[in-house]
């Protein structure tokens, strides 16, 4: 059985490159998805599942950039080769190094070992789900944008793709808003009051007591868009 699932996802990759192969001119290869590997959450890539992707881009001509952490106002390079082999999404990315300052920095990161992860955002176009064995398999997927990321680890909880969720529609799981919570600077107790039953219960319980202000301003401002 095959079905179409429009929302955006991330999916993370170890970089697998070592400190020789990261160029002074910036240039680096690595892969950003692993095909016919089962992940955390049951699904596995199909080999071939980008080849109409790859082939739009190659139509129009359009670069991929090298985005920092899913910051999609922060390229730092651009990927001048995608294709798929029997391992998966091989990319060859050049950081501009020598014109913007972050991709300095993230070069020097990666060659230190900081920096050990790809992630890809992409959309399902179109997959099957085996009931037996509980298995998705990603059949053909869109390729929306390929981050350099610290941690690869093919957790979506990650705070960085729970704002990548965010910033493109998507609500995030109950654990992943509480993530986001405490980063913003609630304490433990109310983040998991107000993923579990909203602001009003978390403000009904206060009873005029202080409040955290960096929290509360975050979720103004996230209610806001």
């Amino acid at each position: 059985m095959q079905f179409k699932q429009t929302a955006l996802k991330v999916r993370d990759f170890d970089l697998s490159v070592k400190a020789e192969d990261i160029t002074d001119d910036g240039l680096f290869t690595g892969y950003g998805s692993v095909a016919g590997v089962i992940d955390s959450y049951n699904e596995v890539v199909a080999k071939g599942a980008f080849r109409k992707s790859l082939a739009d881009l190659k139509a129009k001509r359009r670069k991929v950039p090298v985005l920092w952490q899913h910051r999609s106002g922060e390229p730092i390079g651009v990927y001048d080769t995608l294709s798929e082999d029997d391992t998966g999404l091989r990319v060859e990315g050049r950081l501009l190094v020598d014109h913007v300052s972050q991709a300095k920095e993230a070069h020097a990161l990666m060659r230190a070992g900081a920096v050990t992860g790809l992630s890809i955002g992409y959309w399902v176009r179109k997959s099957s789900y085996d009931e037996k064995t509980g298995i998705r398999t990603l059949l053909e997927l869109d390729l929306v944008e390929v981050s350099l990321v610290t941690f690869p680890a093919n957790d979506e909880a990650r705070i960085d793709a729970v704002k990548f969720k965010l910033a493109h529609g998507e609500l995030p799981t109950l654990p992943e808003f509480e993530r986001l919570l405490r980063e913003a600077g609630f304490s433990k107790t109310k983040a998991a009051v107000v993923a579990a039953h909203g602001l009003p219960h978390l403000l009904r319980s206060e009873s005029g007591g202080a409040s955290d202000a960096s929290g509360s301003d975050f979720l103004k401002a996230l209610l806001a868009n």
